[in-house]
């Protein structure tokens, strides 16, 4: 197996692992309904984005009505 020739310092570790950190998706409440939504995503609750509803949306009202 393959050894390496020299120890890595901390600093070369630490600049490699910069990309790996966890990123928190940023979250806003729906001028509708006020239920939590993805930025730039429509509303899975109401089907709304940008004050427009959005047609071709499934609410999850909806979806449970179906599955039933």
């Amino acid at each position: 197996m393959a050894l390496p020739k020299r120890r890595h310092s901390r600093t070369r570790g630490r600049k490699r692992r910069t990309h790996q950190g966890v990123v928190i998706p940023a979250i806003t409440s729906c001028p509708q309904c006020n239920a939590p939504t993805l930025t730039h995503n429509a509303c899975g609750k109401c089907g709304y984005y940008k004050s427009r509803k959005v047609d071709h949306t499934v609410t999850l009202e909806e979806k449970t009505r179906r599955e039933e």
